[in-house]
């Protein structure tokens, strides 16, 4: 069964944001090393990124079922157990960023109601906490999914778990 919403998405928005990283980081080398001064906000920005970052990157690898997990109970004995562990980590996870998705909704109200700012740069703190609440919200779908799908990765077969650990030899008929 295949996702409805693709991957890709989660995987174009790891290559820009890591695009943009790379290109904040550049840039201020460049203006550090020919002005000896720097941009005051790209710190402030860089943070942001990373942490939009690993929550995309949380989101990929719940649906592709690449979280971590402790892989002797995970990925050994029969494959009705290992499904079934995979479905309750799942609904662990989607509990966990429902819950995450709620309360950090209630930051987010907090600083639009407040007019929080943020330290470096001055911009309304809502622009940055806005995104926790989505992410989290599109993490916990994406387990959910797991779980619909009885434990199965996005892309994987119905017969094979998902595990790296299994060679190529061992998925040829």
């Amino acid at each position: 069964m295949k996702p409805r919403v693709p991957l890709a998405i989660e995987d174009w928005l790891t290559v820009v944001i890591m695009a943009l990283l790379a290109l904040i980081t550049f840039a201020n080398v460049l203006v550090r090393y020919f002005t000896n001064a720097s941009f005051a906000w790209t710190e402030e920005v860089s943070v942001f990124l990373m942490i939009v970052l690993t929550m995309v990157a949380a989101s990929a690898a719940m649906a592709r079922r690449r979280h971590i997990r402790i892989e002797f109970f995970a990925d050994s004995g029969p494959l009705k157990r290992q499904r079934a562990l995979s479905k309750f980590g799942a609904a662990l996870v989607a509990l966990l960023f429902a819950l995450i998705a709620v309360l950090s909704a209630r930051v987010l109200w907090d600083d639009v109601r407040y007019g929080e700012t943020s330290p470096g740069i001055g911009v309304p703190q809502w622009w940055y906490t806005m995104w926790l609440p989505i992410i989290s919200a599109v993490i916990m779908l994406r387990a959910i999914g797991v779980v619909l799908r009885g434990g199965r990765a996005a892309a994987e077969s119905p017969e094979l778990p998902s595990s790296p650990q299994v060679r190529d030899e061992e998925r040829a008929p």
